[in-house]
């Protein structure tokens, strides 16, 4: 461990910057990992600021409130600062928090963005030259906004001055890392132990379940087909070409897809190029034109109806960014097929 008791010891500072609407959860996970650093280590390793974009609380995505102890533009010293987002981080466009975060990152201070944190230090022009990663949700808004970006799929990246995590649990396996960079292994294990994480994930682990979990479906070939559909939406494949992947007979095919997802080969493939429209919809400023053809459809009018029949309404009545709802209605969840479940 590091020689944290002697007398001249100073404990790490960091700032915890709130855009109103982020994840209390992507929040705790970082903030906890640091509380019981200090709890277990019986000295306060770590000290926080909790910052705002304006004066006043700050407001999580389930209405929690947290009272901020500065402001953007205050004068604020940190060796890390976290920035915290979520909801749909493309309508945030406060030129003075930009303007801030460049000011920080000018004088050498480790800026680490949390689930939709990254978009925000994307915007304020602090992650050009460095690898990045965001929550899945946010991924093609990020890259619809910046496409030449370096954009990873793992849990979190580090990349000298910059940080960016997908959020969720995730914030908790970057804390732990930079901790036992920090304080030392013994530490960060201790840490690990009291939240009853078992097992350490590394940077680069996939931010969501593989398909066997997803599907709940063991069998080898079916599964090759699920994962090219799912790699392939934009320009889906026949039945003949699925069946050539999967090392079986178009007939086999089917009888295997009915055995495991009680469904047939192309209701599935729509399904699945359904939800990823859905996600589309609510996270991209994409017209349901360009919706559409992304995800396979020639027109729109043929997109429009399938949707519809799918989750009980057309796709212009969907969330879309600068909507605060970010999940179908519950209505339209008990509208959607099996396979479209475990797709949402």
């Amino acid at each position: 461990m590091s020689d944290i008791a002697s007398t001249d010891f100073q404990p790490r500072s960091i700032g915890l910057l709130l855009i109103d609407g982020f994840a209390l959860m992507s929040y705790a996970s970082v903030v906890e990992a640091y509380r019981a650093a200090n709890v277990l280590a019986g000295q306060t390793l770590y000290r926080w600021t909790h910052i705002s974009t304006t004066p006043g609380p700050c407001h999580a995505s389930n209405g929690a409130v947290i009272l901020s102890d500065q402001t953007v533009g205050d004068p604020v010293e940190c060796d890390t600062l976290f920035v915290f987002a979520g909801g749909d981080p493309t309508r945030f466009r406060e030129s003075r928090t930009f303007a801030w975060l460049r000011r920080m990152a000018s004088r050498g201070m480790v800026i680490a963005g949390i689930s939709a944190g990254p978009f925000i230090l994307a915007r304020a022009g602090l992650l050009e030259g460095y690898q990045a990663t965001i929550h899945w949700e946010h991924r093609a808004a990020f890259l619809e906004e910046f496409p030449t970006s370096s954009l990873q799929s793992g849990l979190y990246v580090i990349d000298r001055r910059r940080l960016t995590c997908a959020g969720g649990m995730a914030g908790m396996d970057l804390a732990i890392e930079l901790i036992e960079r920090e304080q030392g292994h013994a530490l960060a294990t201790q840490v690990s132990d009291w939240f009853i994480r078992n097992e350490a994930r590394t940077a680069d682990q996939p931010q969501r379940l593989s398909l066997r979990e997803r599907f709940g479906v063991g069998n080898d070939r079916v599964l090759k087909a699920l994962a090219w559909m799912e790699a392939h939406v934009e320009e889906p494949a026949s039945r003949d070409d699925l069946a050539r992947i999967a090392g079986v007979s178009v007939r086999q095919l089917e009888r295997l897809f009915q055995l495991h997802l009680s469904d047939k080969v192309a209701t599935t493939y729509l399904a699945i190029r359904l939800a990823k429209a859905e996600q589309l919809l609510r996270s991209t400023s994409l017209s349901v034109t360009g919706v559409a053809l992304s995800c396979g459809f020639k027109t729109a009018s043929h997109f429009s109806r399938s949707f519809s029949a799918a989750f009980g309404r057309p796709p212009s009545q969907i969330a879309r960014p600068g909507n605060p709802a970010a999940v179908p209605p519950h209505g339209m969840v008990a509208a959607l097929s099996g396979v479209q479940r475990r797709l949402l």
